[in-house]
């Protein structure tokens, strides 16, 4: 039984991951911790992380970047293992969250669908084939309150294209403040926001004469609930290292 504690437990996520863990008999939430208590958890909330009293084996982080010393901070004292779901880290938050990783096992990635990482799968092998001679561009679209722009998931699915290409592209996000035409060592990533989109993130693959797409498209937040958790399990009893989920799917 994997013992969890739930950061961000009574926002959205915190929410959905409450409903998939009362699904399952392999894991239980044993205490939470969000600043806005909404009353309605059957286990303990407290205000931060500091507080916890009871012993767990992982800790499900889905808060804020600002918290991510105090979560960082608490994994080493108690020795629990990380999922991080939050995004919208900068470059040194992501160090800390590699460093760490040198005494800690962390699991992180920018999304937790299968779907998703699936897609950043195919667009790699898309952009080994087609990268050379197809322009890249990716679009992505959430809802009204996301706060980061781009998404995270873009910014891995740029990556992941990156990394398998002969040479490395810069990253175009403004390309409206120009007056030129579009280089060929350039990926651009375009933000939608609006309603109350979930996730769309698509790749376009665009070359003379023909056009390919890779999409992905989430219906609910339950996708990255169910992912979330199946990391918490599979991180029970690691060892310090860097996780993602290259090997919870393997």
């Amino acid at each position: 039984m994997t013992r969890i504690i739930l950061t961000g437990a009574c926002g959205k996520m915190g929410n959905v991951i409450q409903s998939v863990v009362a699904g399952r008999e392999d894991c239980k939430i044993v205490a939470g911790v969000d600043k806005y208590n909404d009353g309605k958890a059957s286990f303990p909330v407290y205000e931060a992380l500091g507080d916890v009293t009871e012993e767990a084996d992982v800790i499900i982080d889905f808060s804020n970047p600002a918290l991510l010393d105090s979560l960082l901070a608490y994994a080493k004292a108690s020795g629990c293992a990380l999922v991080i779901g939050t995004t919208g880290f900068d470059e040194c938050q992501k160090k800390d969250i590699t460093d760490a990783a040198k005494e800690l096992p962390i699991f992180f990635t920018y999304n937790m669908s299968l779907g998703i990482n699936l897609l950043a799968n195919l667009a790699k092998k898309a952009a080994q084939i087609l990268g050379n001679d197809f322009d890249i561009e990716i679009i992505e679209q959430h809802h009204n309150q996301k706060i980061d722009a781009p998404s995270g998931t873009a910014l891995m699915l740029a990556d992941a294209i990156n990394d398998a290409l002969d040479k490395p592209m810069k990253y175009e996000y403004d390309r409206h403040s120009k007056r030129e035409k579009r280089s060929k060592n350039e990926i651009g990533i375009h933000s939608i926001r609006g309603g109350t989109i979930v996730g769309e993130h698509s790749i376009l693959f665009a070359g003379r004469d023909e056009n390919i797409t890779l999409s992905h498209s989430a219906r609910s937040k339950e996708v990255f609930a169910v992912g979330a958790v199946n990391a918490a399990v599979y991180m029970h009893g690691k060892e310090a290292g860097m996780y993602d989920m290259a090997q919870l799917i393997d």
